[in-house]
């Protein structure tokens, strides 16, 4: 029987993408054991999973600490897998990997000339573009995956499980007589957030056009600036404020019972697509759209980059280029308006609704 760990230490997204590792795995070795370790944030998308067995719970902040991570590589060592892959490739994760004493790590290279000091028994390039409908994100993962064998033929779809009790939870009340569309007001971090300005109207132009119910989505700690979206908008009456899922748990539930997500990209969208809902991302301009839209056919899901609207603004996308770009993105989201924005949303909104 194989043992395995995937070790994916980054957001909610990308610990849901990198799920597609544990599915495929499972469907070819049923009897294995799949481990995964992640942030303690992020477990909600990977919860109830059948293909895996075990969850094990790090803390971002403790992890930067030697003695935790020594403490974690000890434990790691005592589980004696047979593989090891690791999708981010971080200082900590590949630390553990070298020292794992594991058969076969599975990790990128790193992009720096004299970075790569055999943290991996099997070090991936990472591929230049991406090839595949997926995104690049999900197929950088499967080529690790299938450095420990032939998986074909490849599930390259996350997905997320709910339980039965989960399922008859009810959490739009007297909300659920229209379609309610859960809007992503502010991204992740604030560059990757449209200015809030821009987000009001395009509140203001979704019930005017259309007879739905609005529901705000934002991190707790978000709650101050989405209030000051709200406040921004003309048409309030379809703005839900009174539903609110503290966990990601709770906003998988709450997502499974709505209709559409429209979103500044982020995990959120991710999530959206696991439970095979529409989506409407808005990428910020320093955000390299190959990598992480997912599944786009400009209908069912659909999105919105600056590059693609005005390519002359972008003198090229090196990984470089979008460090810059990321320093400074204001300026590029500003020249991303409503007036691009609003007719694609238009035609995503009409195909869904």
């Amino acid at each position: 029987m194989k043992k395995i760990l995937i070790i994916q230490n980054k957001r909610i997204g990308d610990v849901l993408i990198s799920s597609v590792i544990a599915n495929n795995f499972k469907a070819k070795y049923p009897e294995s054991e799949v481990h995964f370790l992640a942030y303690d944030f992020t477990h909600g998308v990977i919860i109830n999973n059948p293909n895996i067995d075990k969850i094990i719970s790090i803390n971002d902040k403790e992890l930067k600490k030697l003695p935790v991570l020594l403490k974690l590589i000890r434990q790691i060592r005592k589980e004696k897998y047979d593989v090891i892959f690791d999708p981010y490739s971080k200082t900590q994760s590949r630390l553990i990997c070298k020292f794992s004493g594991a058969k076969q790590t599975i990790g990128h290279k790193s992009r720096k000339k004299f970075g790569n000091w055999g943290y991996y028994t099997h070090p991936v390039e990472i591929s230049k573009e991406k090839t595949k409908i997926c995104g690049k994100a999900i197929e950088d993962r499967i080529h690790l995956l299938s450095q420990a064998g032939n998986f074909e033929p490849i599930d390259y779809e996350p997905k997320i499980f709910l339980s039965e009790a989960e399922k008859k939870e009810d959490w739009l009340g007297k909300y659920a007589n229209k379609k309610v569309i859960v809007l992503g007001v502010l991204g992740s971090t604030p560059q990757k957030s449209m200015p809030y300005e821009y987000v009001a109207e395009m509140c203001d132009f979704i019930a005017e056009h259309y007879d739905v119910n609005l529901l705000f989505n934002y991190a707790p700690h978000q709650k101050e600036e989405a209030m000051k979206i709200y406040q921004m908008c003309q048409k309030k009456e379809n703005i839900i404020l009174d539903i609110y899922a503290p966990s990601i748990r709770d906003f998988i539930k709450l997502m499974s019972q709505c209709n559409a997500l429209v979103s500044n990209e982020g995990g959120t969208v991710h999530i959206a697509k696991a439970l095979n809902k529409p989506t409407f991302t808005i990428f910020s301009p320093y955000v390299n759209k190959d990598h992480w839209a997912s599944f786009e056919d400009g209908k069912f899901h659909h999105s919105v980059h600056l590059l693609e609207m005005k390519p002359n603004l972008f003198d090229s996308f090196t990984f470089e280029e979008r460090k810059k770009i990321e320093a400074n993105p204001d300026e590029l989201y500003k020249q991303l308006t409503p007036e691009l924005i609003l007719p694609e949303l238009d035609k995503f909104l009409k195909n869904n609704l």
